[in-house]
Order: C-alpha cells, then structure tokens, then sequence
C-alpha cells in the first residue's frame, strides 16, 4: 500500500517531558536520516497539564544530547480533540495513558492507539517506563527502548504507508 499523504505521528506519555519528547526527538531524527521528513511528522503530547509550554526535562535533554539528538525546541503540551483526528499514529508510553486515550478516543479511531512499545517486537517489554524520579541510568534505559521502538515504527509505516 502506497499513498502520497503525510503520515502523522504522536507519541504520548504523561507529562510530555521525559517520555514522549524523546521518543518524539529520536524517531524526528531517525525520519531525516532516511530522507522521509517530507513523508512523515511527528508531535509529542501528555494525557496531563502538568508541563504545558515547558522544555523537556534537562536529564532527557542530556541523554539525548549525547546521542546527538536536539529536543531543546520541544514544548510540552496536553492532548486535544483534534489530535485525534490529524494522527494516524498516537502511541503511548504505558498502558494507564492508553486507558486515557481510550477514554478520549472518538468512536471509530480507536485503530489509531497503540502502545509504543508494540513496534519493539525483540524487546519483551511492554511499557517505557517513566525515569522522572529515578537517576541518570533510567533515562538511559528509557532512551534504548524508544530507539528499538522507533526502528520497529518506522517499517511499520515503511510497509503500510510508503
């Protein structure tokens, strides 16, 4: 299946600080080395309020920073309505945000929600966990998921899409 159309991403978690924003920063990254910016966008977006406007956190900013990956653009911000219908991609971090989304989800789009995770298939894991209230190490760990996530998202839309 091939179509000429933008695919949209959004990745979510709670905050759109930590999670989300590098999941959002490493699969940009990961899109522009392919040459697929002109093909696919991606957003980043919290279930809650609670960082809306704010730059991602300064321990996800450094871990990517050494990987060399920029997320001192991002912003934080809270899912909408619209986002629903604009995505055709909307993946959560866990599954207590995907219970939200569901929540939030209009009928008929619920084939757009997912667990980011499902596109790690040798990964065994079924959740990026949050590192706010842990150490360095967690982002780090949180940081090699979302890279194995990414590789697994970008043949998805690879096969599907492009």
């Amino acid at each position: 299946m091939s179509d000429n159309r933008t695919i949209r991403v959004l990745l979510v978690c709670m905050g759109n600080i930590c999670r989300s924003p590098t999941a959002q920063g490493v699969f940009r990254k990961l899109v522009e080395e392919e040459g697929l910016a002109h093909r696919i966008e991606t957003d980043s977006a919290g279930t809650h309020a609670y960082h809306v406007g704010q730059p991602p956190d300064r321990r996800a900013q450094a871990t990517a920073a050494g990987r060399s990956i920029d997320l001192s653009d991002l912003r934080g911000r809270q899912v909408e309505m619209e986002d629903f219908h604009r995505f055709d991609y909307i993946l959560a971090m866990d599954k207590e945000n995907l219970e939200i989304l569901s929540g939030l989800c209009p009928a008929g789009m619920e084939n757009r929600l997912s667990l980011f995770m499902d596109f790690a298939d040798d990964y065994g894991i079924a959740e990026v966990p949050d590192p706010y209230y842990g150490g360095e190490q967690g982002f780090e760990q949180v940081f090699d998921m979302i890279e194995a996530a990414s590789r697994g998202l970008l043949e998805d839309i690879r096969q599907n899409h492009l």
